[in-house]
């Protein structure tokens, strides 16, 4: 289980078909997007820090925000840094405090998020 600063982080089951190859890919992944989300994430939404977090844009009325996060260090992809190339989609339930994990993927094998799932789940 994660030790999050948020009070629930939930993973869409789209969410773990994405991740399950790329943890085979990546090792560490697992571990990074735990320290990902307890840091930069967190350090976004409850300290108004910019941490390379985006909202994903041009998606009409959604129920709740959607961001992406550009900057995400995972040390299986050595010497890459934050700028590693992987991409980390979720919804963000401030009341609630709720991180929704909707995609991560690798930024070579796919340009850009899968808008047809956010909307899917987040559309009014």
């Amino acid at each position: 289980m994660m030790r999050m600063k948020f009070r629930e982080v939930v993973r869409l089951a789209e969410f773990e078909k994405d991740i399950k190859p790329l943890a085979r890919r990546y090792p560490t992944l697992e571990e990074d997007l735990e320290t990902l989300i307890s840091t930069s994430v967190f350090a976004f939404h409850k300290l108004n820090l910019n941490m390379g977090i985006v909202p994903v844009e041009g998606l009409g009325k959604m129920r709740l925000p959607v961001f992406k996060v550009r900057k995400f260090a995972c040390r299986s992809l050595k010497g890459r840094g934050a700028r590693s190339g992987l991409r980390l989609v979720y919804a963000f339930d401030a009341p609630k405090d709720r991180i929704e994990l909707v995609e991560i993927y690798f930024k070579a094998d796919r340009e850009i998020e899968d808008r047809a799932r956010i909307k899917q789940y987040y559309s009014l």
